[in-house]
């Protein structure tokens, strides 16, 4: 009797989990988000991040909350992604933080400033090291929680119509890059340039400028450079790395169960992961084949590097003395970037170094 009091129990038990776990799926709202890319859609790694995103986020809620990804320029211009999620014009954007550099340089830390972190060491600051809690911070003042969304690891130093030697071949060059970057090059003498990347290869055409800087290998054959300017630099010393954002309008986040909050966020991770892991598996053989096209590849004199790196030092120090916000910041990521340095070459650099003598 005993035995099939319980059978029973058991079974009504099972019965009654079978249907509340529809139930509960059935709770939850359907909801549509509209996602705005500084990227254009033919950039399947950088353009891919907002894709990978929302593919995850509609397959963890069941098909219940879904993202609709827009290419730069469709529902908002490229470099305005950042306005668009504060106003409340998309829920959600994906961009580079640099971008924003005009409106306080502290973005800069959320993407890259020159001499910085490698790919692993951005990751490693944000995700443990304070950079997270840090730039909550900030974009907690333009109603923005910004997640991790990508990385390009360390960039190409540019596509130069003409070739340079030295810190004075800069004077006078008008160059499409933005961020920090430019604020240091200004201090050579160049003329910077901020130009959303479906708009650099015309500009380069036409004579508008005389470099662009973009980012590597795979982005920047498929956007065609080398038909334009023949001589590919390395390295981008502006960005040992640069980490890509995505942006989501604070009062929408917290309209979101929280189960599609954990969904969200899990699916930023995810796109962080694979961007950079594309890029680096990609990049080789598009190197290869630009070379084999007649792409000359240069090196960045030690002139050169040592001039901007001392520009860049110097464009730090001010800006600390007059902004608050970016002080705190660089001061703790100072030290954070210290330690990594020292950690690295104890280790890491010398079987790099090795092997790169090696494998050949």
């Amino acid at each position: 009797m005993q035995r099939r009091d319980f059978i029973k129990k058991t079974a009504a038990g099972v019965a009654a989990g079978a249907l509340a776990a529809p139930a509960i799926a059935q709770s939850n709202p359907t909801i549509n988000w509209r996602l705005a890319s500084s990227f254009p859609k033919s950039l399947d790694t950088i353009f891919g991040a907002s894709e990978i995103l929302a593919k995850r986020v509609s397959q963890l809620t069941d098909g219940k909350f879904n993202i609709r990804a827009f290419p730069g320029g469709e529902l908002v211009p490229a470099l305005q992604v950042l306005d668009a999620v504060q106003a409340g014009t998309v829920e959600i954007g994906h961009s580079a933080s640099y971008y924003y550099f005009g409106k306080d340089p502290s973005f800069a830390f959320d993407t890259a400033i020159p001499f910085g972190l490698t790919s692993r060491q951005q990751t490693a600051w944000m995700e443990q090291g304070g950079g997270r809690q840090l730039m909550r911070d900030f974009f907690r003042d333009y109603g923005v929680v910004n997640f991790l969304g990508g990385n390009t690891g360390c960039q190409m130093g540019g596509w130069f119509r003409k070739e340079v030697n030295s810190p004075q071949d800069l004077n006078g060059l008008k160059m499409r890059v933005g961020g920090f970057a430019g604020r240091v090059m200004q201090k050579l003498g160049v003329v910077p340039q901020q130009i959303a990347g479906g708009d650099i290869y015309p500009a380069l055409e036409k004579g508008t400028i005389d470099a662009a800087e973009w980012i590597g290998p795979y982005d920047d054959e498929k956007l065609g450079f080398n038909r334009v300017a023949p001589y590919y630099y390395s390295p981008g010393w502006w960005e040992a790395s640069a980490q890509l954002s995505f942006y989501v309008n604070q009062k929408e986040w917290d309209k979101l169960p929280k189960d599609y909050q954990a969904a969200l966020e899990a699916a930023t991770y995810e796109a962080h992961v694979v961007v950079q892991a594309m890029y680096d598996a990609r990049n080789p053989a598009s190197l290869a084949r630009l070379m084999k096209n007649g792409v000359k590849l240069r090196q960045f004199s030690k002139s050169i590097l040592d001039a901007c790196h001392k520009a860049a030092l110097e464009t730090f120090d001010e800006e600390a003395q007059k902004n608050g916000k970016f002080k705190k910041i660089y001061e703790q990521w100072r030290r954070f970037q210290h330690d990594q340095s020292q950690w690295y070459s104890v280790a890491e650099q010398q079987i790099q170094t090795y092997l790169i003598g090696h494998n050949r």
